[in-house]
């Protein structure tokens, strides 16, 4: 059996296409999940302008935001049904002899591959899904949003796990992607005051953000990072995709305060790291997710209490990836989500 798949097929700019593709067939501990609905990523973007910095097994599907039902399950796995509404983590291939797999943080294990550039993603009808990447869907939720849950986990990890927020803290977040959102939605949630900061052309996506609470700054935030005594803000979640931002981020933190880094950029610093030492700052890197923050996101997102419909600036059929991709790129919205049905 065929269907429509968005791959990336080669490292050259636009190299992505829709293809034929067969379904697959689950191994013993594996289950085929038909996707109902698949977010486009920032990543999947930088692959499609061949502007990212980690390895791609090409030819590959893309997509590794998605949810969907299990339409067939290996002989292995015990604890689902076909015909349950789930959701996947993004960690397809781990070593389960890995020190960092058995301490249960297998999005550190060097060995990771994910969807949508290690082993084929869900930009199409079916895809083959470790049983242990499973995640019940909450009833009431829709999968347009239960497919987002990678992204909210990626923010969570950020700014929840590795970052030191209390109530009443001044947070500036550099970058107003979904990513950068979304760390803003979950500061605001753990009681910072927060800004979000990005350029002119930024101003679409700075107005969502508002509606998470957020104040909102275009170019220079140091009025606001020195708005309370002078010394900066408590702390920096770096959302940006450019190595510079970091270099801001030292700059506008207060002494003793934190950075919580999760924004990639692939560029030479080319400038001192100084600052870090003199303010005794905490840098803290943040990649990826787990079991425990997938489950803790679902329980946000079932509650109500974090609100994805700002986000969403469309729903597309998968024959419309372009258009749909051109949007995010464009920055006319801040996230597609894509329909394989």
């Amino acid at each position: 059996m065929k269907s429509a798949a968005v791959v990336n097929f080669a490292p050259e700019p636009h190299s992505v296409e829709l293809r034929d593709f067969t379904r697959p067939t689950p191994g013993p501990e594996d289950v085929i999940l038909a996707v109902e609905a698949v977010g486009v990523c920032g990543s999947d973007l930088h692959q499609w302008t061949s502007s990212h910095s980690w390895p791609v097994n090409y030819p590959v599907v893309l997509g590794h935001e998605f949810g969907g039902i299990i339409a067939e399950k290996g002989s292995q796995v015990q604890g689902w049904s076909e015909g349950d509404r789930v959701v996947s983590e993004t960690a397809a291939v781990i070593d389960p002899n890995s020190p960092m797999t058995r301490a249960g943080l297998y999005n550190l294990d060097p060995n990771r591959k994910g969807f949508g550039y290690g082993v084929n993603g869900a930009m199409t009808r079916f895809v083959r899904v470790p049983a242990r990447c499973l995640h019940r869907v909450p009833a009431g939720l829709s999968m347009e949003f239960a497919a987002l849950t990678e992204p909210c986990c990626v923010a969570y990890n950020a700014v929840i796990n590795n970052a030191r927020i209390t109530p009443g803290d001044r947070v500036l977040v550099l970058g107003p992607g979904p990513i950068g959102i979304l760390c803003a939605a979950m500061a605001r949630l753990a009681g910072a005051e927060v800004a979000l900061v990005g350029l002119e052309r930024d101003l679409p996506r700075l107005a969502i953000a508002k509606q998470y609470g957020c104040e909102t700054i275009v170019g220079d935030a140091t009025a606001w990072a020195k708005q309370r005594d002078g010394l900066g803000v408590d702390g920096v979640i770096d959302a940006a995709g450019v190595s510079v931002a970091l270099k801001i981020a030292l700059e506008l933190t207060r002494p003793g305060g934190w950075i919580s880094k999760v924004g990639w950029g692939p560029q030479p610093l080319n400038f001192s790291l100084d600052p870090l030492v003199q303010k005794n700052l905490t840098l803290q890197g943040s990649f990826s997710h787990n079991w425990p923050i997938w489950e803790r996101v679902l329980a946000l997102l079932a509650s109500g209490r974090l609100d994805l419909k700002p986000i969403v600036g469309g729903v597309w059929p998968l024959t419309e990836w372009h258009d749909a991709f051109e949007k995010m790129h464009s920055g006319a919205i801040v996230k597609a989500v894509l329909h394989p049905a």
